[in-house]
């Protein structure tokens, strides 16, 4: 059996757009850790990192984490309420990139 893959569309602001191009948005595929996994935002942000490093070095830290002045939104829902980088991608997952609101 294959690991389930799904394509993922970052959805970014003005801000991020610099980083790829002046683009909008940015697909990438997000591969399961294992056959009876589902994609995870950690692993959109990993196939990120490959096709737009840049890009990912301003959402994450150098320890991998999801920087404090980033929120993203997974299908309208913050994905830090769904366990952050672990949370699930369905099918065709819309992710929101914001600049955090103080």
């Amino acid at each position: 059996m294959a690991k389930p893959v799904t394509l993922v569309t970052f959805v970014l602001p003005s801000t991020l757009r610099h980083w790829v191009g002046d683009l909008t948005e940015v697909k990438v595929f997000a591969v399961a850790a294992s056959d009876d996994d589902l994609p995870t935002l950690g692993g959109a942000l990993d196939t990120l990192r490959r096709t737009h490093p840049s890009l990912e070095e301003r959402l994450r830290d150098e320890y991998g984490s999801l920087r404090r002045h980033i929120s993203i939104f997974v299908c309208g829902e913050n994905a830090r309420r769904f366990g952050g980088l672990d949370c699930a991608l369905p099918p065709g997952a819309e992710v929101y990139v914001l600049p955090a609101l103080s």
